[in-house]
């Protein structure tokens, strides 16, 4: 089978108001135990690494229960505690290569609690040209599970 060679561009914005301290929130995505707990929990866990720090690597390989293999592979480029977290990341789905995306996740506090911005801009690879709106709504679903973790 020959691969039609493409690229395809996505970009998207998700805000959440979290009613809990903005300690609460930056602790969800610093601290290895509470990022595990909310992170990626739809998945049965094959390869994980956690080095929160700039110039660190997280990886989270796993499958979803009777479906494909996902690895996701990020490197932090910026950190500043309290205040934002940039990563580059990539995709892969049973071992072929999905995406490269960047994404910036922002942490304000509010009155009522936390204000959390999510910002990432993607590149598609071939067969998965058309898979930005379904990035989109996986990490929709990451956001609500966060919300979770964190009610």
């Amino acid at each position: 089978m020959t691969i039609q060679r493409r690229l395809a561009r996505s970009g998207f914005t998700l805000t959440r108001e979290y009613r809990v301290p903005l300690q609460r929130v930056w602790d969800a995505f610093a601290d290895e135990d509470q990022k595990r707990s909310w992170w990626g929990d739809s998945v049965e866990t094959r390869e994980w690494s956690f080095d929160f720090r700039v110039g660190g690597r997280d990886i989270d390989e796993g499958k979803f229960h009777n479906g494909p293999l996902s690895r996701y592979e990020a490197t932090y480029t910026d950190i500043v505690e309290h205040v934002r977290i940039v990563t580059t990341y990539d995709m892969w789905l049973d071992g072929a290569h999905m995406s490269t995306s960047v994404a910036s996740w922002e942490f304000e506090p509010t009155d009522a609690g936390t204000r959390f911005t999510h910002v990432e801009h993607g590149v598609f690879f071939d067969q998965f040209w058309a898979d930005g709106q379904g990035r989109e709504d996986g990490t929709r679903g990451l956001l609500d599970a966060l919300g979770s973790y964190l009610a």
